[in-house]
């Protein structure tokens, strides 16, 4: 049952009518509950089906704060009408509402009231009301009848009302008549004149064979011929107050059998039946047994359990479980009747049952079973067990916190989380309260005095406002419990009365706090793994009335223990992480380069599994000639290790990329050096990532030819639309992963038009974890098809629209938009194999330079030329090729030849006549090279414009 929100103080007409109780809650917002007949009820009395319970809340100023669908069915007050107003305006004319100022009242009281109804007349109801305080410290009261609609309508207004405490008064007791007496004291058990009293629904034979009995346990009924045929016809069946109740047919208590005799301890005469024998099994048993039907409302209790809960079956039946003992604990146990309703099978819980108002003793073991029959679940049997501290029992709630899988601790590699699981697990088990302070640094020897100490999780029962805990680590005095706990590595359990910690107590607001809050008992234990100090644990006991034992201390031990190693795992996780995320990004491009041949958009996103950061890499490389190449690679594996070996294999690409390889050269290179880091490294280490398996895709771009040069290495191909909208992998030869050695890969070239937007990724991408592949790579042509504003907006797009979980790989993702470089930008001329040309080679790049506006540049363009050309004609092959491109920061100067030869840069001596034509170029330029073609080769200056 989910208890009603209330608002204590709050002046008539402001309060806000709040949801209703488990079983009458319309709201669509809230899900539809699981168990049977905890939903929202249909319009109208459902045949077999109990009406809500009318349920109302009071505070302690004598305000209606709650009012539930049931009570509006009853009374006929919708919660608009009611709420926020005083309680004693249900009351009857002539009904005193106020006792005396200053009576103690109980935590529980029951009886018949005379409430009045919306339309005038009286009702006679018999009503519970229930002492309890809410998680955010507010005292109020519970007020519950399982009289429905129809049948408080029916049911007229005693003459009279029954003597006793009633009303509302000072004190803070609810506007409920407590004719019965207070909780524990037998209730009345007359009928009323009117008919029978609620009772639960009819049942058959077998199950009314169970009733409890009226008498004492154990005690015989006056008539002991009686208890084996059945009450006489038309006697009050016991526990109810009205003869012809659905258990009518149900023998009577008898004695023990086991017992062999009756009063005197001479043997009953007769043979003793098995309904017989069922009744007295379940009214005498030593368990507390009580019995729900399939809404989850109360049908049957025994003598054990009616002492346990200081309440008679007679003023609970019908009601559910949160509406006879509102506390966590029963909104628990009804989660475990309810997964016993829907699976059918026994379930367990560890603290199951509290008596009402006794909210400072721990909850009791329980199972609850299902009781089935032909058609299936019929009810359900909560049985309880008295808690002891025999070692036995300790074992066995040992095992149940250690092994309950809803109390994991160290499941993530979450530093905070692992300590918050710690206090999750032994609060309300093991203690009320339960904080967790770790050290700043973890300490490698024992400390010898106070440590800096940061709260890092806390939680109590009921839950409630943490302390407040500042932004600084806080230091304790060197006589705390913490502290001496620290010292001296050894757990220890204090009582709050020691002597020894009379000095604490007076002088550290931590044991001020404590002190306040009630605290009895505490213990600390450190929290130590692989020879470090961590930090330390402190478990309390405020509302649980048992100080802690050498068993609990054991079993805080475990737990902290366990934590303690979790959260060592979370520190060195971390560190490593945090490493490896620093040498990853340091070797990823911290800026792309400005070129003339593409606008770029990156996006690297790590790994969101504990696996850790992978190596996944892109690079863009300009090249000579105005063109650009592209890298996109993945290291097998996740760690430092592969982003080290990341580095070396990004290193050495921009390096074979500085040569002007083609790419399938360029992967053949780069295939050889993964082989001999392999070589390497196997000896050293068996798990060191070496960097076999490693993808890679390489590509350069033309902006004057507007071709791409592609090849891979077991990478996924490119993915390319183009202007017009289409969408297609471009034609990439597969070729094997970085390092099997001895298989080729291939180069294809692929001519795009200006504008065809490229997208180079990782396989993190395509690793969906509910779609199939096919469904991700049409979400990825469709994210790349749809315009954008930018290239920035795409790469987002294309992040949030495939990853809808956090993704279990690194990916790389690099989309490229293509640019032309247009004619009038580019001067190519083809000259003859004669040394009088390099004079007509200079007059025309003169002119083509004063047609750019680039008169600056002339004087040493027109040295580089003439020193290229008169090498080629000197040292190379016709036909001679000069070409200028220009940029708008770049001047680039090509000469290019038929031979192999390629020039070298020396120093020339004093005498020598040749050999400074390079070294004047290699001063004057920015950069200069050469590159190789099957058929030719091609040197070329960069010069930078002002």
């Amino acid at each position: 049952m989910e208890r009603l929100p209330t608002s204590p103080g709050e002046p008539p007409g402001t309060a806000q009518p709040p949801p209703a109780p488990a079983g009458d809650r319309t709201d669509p917002a809230q899900p539809p509950s699981t168990i049977p007949g905890d939903g929202p009820d249909p319009v109208g009395p459902v045949p077999g089906r109990p009406l809500p319970t009318a349920t109302a809340v009071i505070s302690e100023q004598g305000v209606v704060t709650g009012w539930s669908e049931g009570a509006r069915r009853l009374l006929g007050y919708a919660p608009a009408e009611i709420m926020g107003r005083p309680a004693a305006r249900l009351l009857a004319h002539g009904t005193a509402p106020i006792a005396p100022p200053g009576t103690p009242w109980p935590v529980d009281l029951g009886g018949t009231l005379t409430l009045r109804h919306r339309d005038g007349h009286d009702l006679a109801l018999p009503l519970n009301a229930t002492r309890r305080t809410t998680t955010s410290g507010i005292t109020e009261w519970l007020v519950t009848s399982t009289v429905t609609a129809d049948e408080g309508s029916a049911t007229p207004a005693p003459q009279e009302p029954a003597p006793g405490p009633a009303g509302l008064p000072d004190a803070g007791a609810p506007a409920v008549e407590a004719a019965g007496s207070v909780a524990g004291e037998a209730p009345d058990r007359e009928a009323p004149a009117d008919g029978p009293a609620p009772g639960p629904p009819a049942v058959d034979a077998p199950a009314a064979a169970a009733r409890a009995p009226e008498h004492p346990a154990g005690e015989p009924p006056p008539d002991a011929a009686a208890s084996h045929s059945g009450p006489r016809a038309g006697a009050p069946h016991p526990g109810t107050d009205a003869p012809g109740t659905p258990y009518a047919d149900a023998p009577g208590p008898a004695p023990h059998p086991g017992a062999g005799a009756g009063a005197g301890g001479k043997p009953l005469p007769g043979p003793i039946t098995d309904d017989a024998l069922a009744a007295w099994a379940f009214a005498q048993s030593p368990c507390m047994l009580a019995v729900f039907d399939t809404d989850l409302r109360l049908l049957r209790v025994n003598a054990a359990m009616e002492r346990a809960l200081s309440l008679p079956e007679a003023r609970i039946r019908g009601l559910r479980l949160m509406e006879i003992v509102p506390d966590p604990v029963s909104e628990e146990t009804e989660r475990v009747m309810g997964l016993a309703l829907r699976t059918g099978r026994p379930q367990h819980t560890p603290t199951a049952l509290r008596p009402s108002g006794n909210s400072s003793e721990a909850g009791r073991p329980a199972t609850v079973t299902p009781l089935t029959d032909d058609g299936g679940v019929r009810a359900v049997c909560l049985a309880a067990h008295a808690r002891t501290e025999e070692p036995e029992h300790h074992l066995t709630r040992q095992r149940m916190l250690l092994e309950d899988p809803g109390a994991g601790i160290g499941t993530t590699l979450d530093l905070e989380h692992t300590a918050q699981e710690l206090t999750d697990a032994a609060v309300p088990r093991l203690a009320d309260t339960a904080a967790v302070e770790l050290c700043e640094t973890p300490r490698h020897s024992r400390p010898t005095g106070p440590l800096p100490l940061r709260r890092t999780a806390y939680r109590s029962h009921p839950p409630g406002t943490a302390p407040a805990a500042g932004p600084e680590p806080v230091t304790h005095p060197a006589h705390s419990p913490l502290t001496r706990c620290l010292t001296t590595g050894r757990s220890a359990v204090y009582r709050m009365d020691d002597p020894s910690l009379a000095q604490w107590r007076a002088t550290d607001p931590e044991a001020a706090r404590l002190d306040e809050a009630g605290t009895h008992t505490l213990m600390a234990v450190p929290m130590l793994t692989g020879g470090s100090t961590l930090g330390v644990a402190l478990f309390t006991r405020n509302r649980n009335p048992q100080p802690f034992t050498p068993d609990d201390l054991q079993l805080a031990e475990q737990l902290t223990h366990r934590a303690a190693t979790g959260i060592h795992n979370a520190r060195r996780f971390t560190r490593e992480r945090t490493t490896t995320m620093t040498l990853q990004r340091s070797l990823l491009p911290h800026t792309l380069p400005d070129q003339p041949a593409l606008d770029i958009a990156t996006r690297y996103l790590p790994a969101g599994t504990e696996a850790g950061v992978g190596g996944d890499w892109f690079d863009v490389i300009p090249l000579s000639g105005a063109r650009v190449a592209l890298v996109v690679g993945d290291v097998v594996g996740h760690g430092i290790r592969a982003s080290a070996t990341m580095g070396r294999l990004r290193t050495a690409v921009r390096t074979l990329a500085d040569v002007d390889l083609p790419p399938d050269e360029l992967l053949t290179r780069l295939d050889d050096l993964v082989l001999h880091l392999s070589t390497d490294e196997s000896s050293a280490a068996a798990d060191t990532t070496t960097g076999i398996g490693t993808t890679c895709l390489y590509a350069i771009y033309d902006p004057i030819s507007r071709d791409l040069t592609h090849a891979r290495a077991g990478h996924p191909p490119p993915a390319a639309a183009t202007p017009d909208g289409d969408v297609y992998f471009l034609d990439t030869p597969a070729g094997p992963p970085l390092g099997l050695g001895g298989l080729p890969f291939e180069t294809t070239t692929t001519t795009l038009d200006e504008g065809t937007l490229l997208a180079f990724y990782t396989n993190g991408l395509l690793n969906p974890r509910e779609a199939d592949i096919d469904q991700t790579l049409d979400t990825l042509f469709t994210a790349l098809a749809r315009p954008s504003s930018g290239l920035e907006t795409t790469c987002d797009r294309i992040l949030t629209t495939l990853l809808t979980h956090p993704p279990t790989d690194d990916i790389a993702l690099l989309v490229a938009r293509t640019k032309t470089l247009h004619p009038q930008h580019v001067a190519t001329w083809t000259l003859p194999h004669d040394p009088a040309i390099v004079i007509e080679a200079r007059h025309r790049t003169t002119e083509q330079l004063a047609t750019w506006e680039l008169g600056d540049a002339t004087f040493i363009t027109e040295l580089i030329v003439s020193e290229l050309v008169t090498n080629a004609i000197r040292y190379g092959k016709p036909p001679i090729q000069l070409r200028l491109i220009h940029t708008d920061t770049t001047l680039t100067t090509e000469v290019t030849d038929y031979s192999s030869t390629s020039p070298h840069l020396r120093h020339a001596h004093t005498y020598d006549e040749n050999g400074r034509g390079l070294y004047l170029i290699a001063q004057l330029t920015q950069r200069w090279g050469t590159r190789h073609t099957p058929t030719s080769k091609t040197i070329w200056t960069e010069q930078t414009l002002m």
